[in-house]
């Protein structure tokens, strides 16, 4: 993985593309979420390379939040690699888009490491249904076959890297308007926009497209 560590024991190891591809990916969310962090306006808590406290005691981590490794080397088994591979990348579906179309596939991990996968669940198939026709349903729930189809489809309808960049600018668009509103509901994250806009938007390098078996 990124900075010479292990690849998590996640059993998509032994394929090395795939693998160079989520080892990538993960790097770009790791230089954004840097380190531990406990920042008090911060609803997260406590919080090591983007995991939160709860969520790596969920994963059985009982640890100083300051020395939670990132990698999964020697006796580790519990990781931000292992938490980001499971629940951010297999859980939501984003699995198959990583061999497809690995910077779209970054992108919906991005977002969902930062806003959880059901938004870009939602924006992903929204964004199928108005650039490719497709008519998946408003839903936030793990993508499937259907989802991943859809995506085949846009590739044959726009080329493979309009389609990806595409993508990218209606997600992107998607999750500035959703940083926006929360801002202004939220007195609390008014302090994180300009933050997000910079660093979670627009940070899938679009010459990245085209990577992919797509």
């Amino acid at each position: 993985m990124a900075e010479g560590g292990a690849a998590p024991r996640t059993g998509w190891a032994g394929k090395s593309a795939i693998a160079a591809a989520v080892a990538a990916i993960l790097a770009g969310v790791y230089a954004v979420e840097g380190g531990y962090v406990n920042a008090a306006r911060d609803p997260g808590g406590a919080t090591s390379y983007g995991v939160t406290e709860q969520v790596a005691r969920d994963y059985g981590y009982r640890g100083d939040m300051r020395r939670f490794p990132k990698h999964c080397d020697g006796p580790a088994t519990v990781c931000a690699d292992a938490v980001y591979v499971r629940s951010y990348i297999a859980a939501p579906g984003y699995m198959p888009l990583v061999q497809i179309e690995p910077a779209v596939a970054g992108e919906l991990i991005d977002t969902a490491v930062n806003m959880g996968p059901r938004r870009p669940n939602r924006w992903y198939r929204l964004t199928m249904n108005e650039l490719g026709g497709a008519r998946l349903p408003d839903s936030a729930a793990s993508l499937g076959p259907v989802d991943v189809t859809a995506y085949r489809m846009l590739q044959a309808k726009l080329g493979v890297i309009p389609a990806c960049t595409a993508t990218l600018d209606a997600l992107d668009a998607r999750q500035a308007a959703e940083y926006r509103r929360l801002a202004a509901t939220n007195v609390r994250l008014r302090a994180f926009l300009k933050g997000w806009l910079r660093n979670r938007t627009g940070n899938v390098d679009r010459r990245s497209c085209g990577k992919g078996d797509g």
